[in-house]
């Protein structure tokens, strides 16, 4: 007999107002460095992606949640400010861990898997599985639900190097276990991940194969999960490339220093390397 199905929906906040005001030009001052920043994506004018965000966030059925490290808000490289301007079904919330209380839509997940557990919830978090944390493929958990069709999925992911993403994910455990499958896009530890240099997509060095910013990774998930998921992700791909673009152009190569040198000749028969610095 199969369990219930329950795929609910609660309108996020609109991410069009979490964009500061801006004058008509779409220029303002930064108050932190004095920089000329754009109002629209809040990023310098120099390197302004406004070309490449939609002009209005993407319509899903998929509702994106992301937990937001704090100190992702610092960071000059984090994709999820980006990312939230280009979906309309997107809410961050910025913490260390997911909690009752952080979340009207978390909490309604919570509450009906705790009153009837044979109910099927649409609702996943995203991260690699480990030895005593097992993970499904995100195929394969859409499929687990037996229908040809399209529905209303909840995706949870965690944003932060790859350090504070499993301190998260661990402190998040207790809540999210009620409601929530572990799902994960096709991944390699025995293989080191990729940099900026061998990639188009990578922003900073990825720690093993398969892992990616959560902007890539979002996009990949909603190819799976969207009826229009190859446009969608084509186009949260687009302005991830021209992220990345932006970022490569002022990586500056370097003379190898001749201790490294001597000791890749070493290691490698004489093969020379170019080193660059960001």
């Amino acid at each position: 007999m199969e369990s219930e199905q329950f795929t609910p929906h609660v309108d996020l906040p609109d991410s069009a107002s979490t964009v500061a005001a801006y004058d008509g030009d779409h220029r303002h001052l930064s108050a932190d460095t004095g920089r000329r920043k754009c109002g629209r994506c809040d990023r310098p004018l120099s390197v302004c992606l406004c070309s490449s965000i939609p002009a209005e966030p993407i319509p899903t059925r998929t509702q994106v949640v992301i937990l937001h490290h704090p100190h992702e808000q610092r960071h000059k490289l984090a994709t999820v400010p980006v990312l939230s301007k280009c979906l309309q079904n997107c809410q961050t919330l910025v913490g260390r861990r997911l909690r009752r209380g952080d979340s009207p839509l978390l909490d309604y997940l919570h509450d009906a898997a705790v009153e009837n557990p044979s109910q099927s919830l649409r609702a996943a978090f995203l991260f690699p599985g480990t030895n005593t944390l097992r993970s499904m493929e995100i195929n394969q958990w859409k499929s687990s639900f037996h229908d040809e069709g399209f529905s209303n999925y909840i995706l949870i992911a965690f944003d932060g190097t790859w350090k504070h993403a499993k301190e998260m994910v661990q402190a998040s455990l207790p809540f999210l276990s009620k409601f929530c499958t572990q799902v994960c896009l096709a991944y390699d530890p025995r293989v080191d991940g990729g940099t900026i240099f061998n990639s188009d997509l990578i922003l900073r060095k990825e720690p093993f194969s398969g892992c990616m910013s959560t902007m890539e990774v979002i996009a990949r998930c909603l190819r799976v999960l969207e009826p229009s998921g190859v446009e969608i992700e084509s186009r949260l791909v687009e302005v991830l490339r021209a992220m990345v673009g932006f970022q490569a152009s002022f990586l500056k190569p370097m003379k190898p220093r001749s201790k490294l040198l001597k000791k890749g000749n070493n290691k490698s028969g004489g093969d020379e390397r170019t080193v660059f610095s960001g």
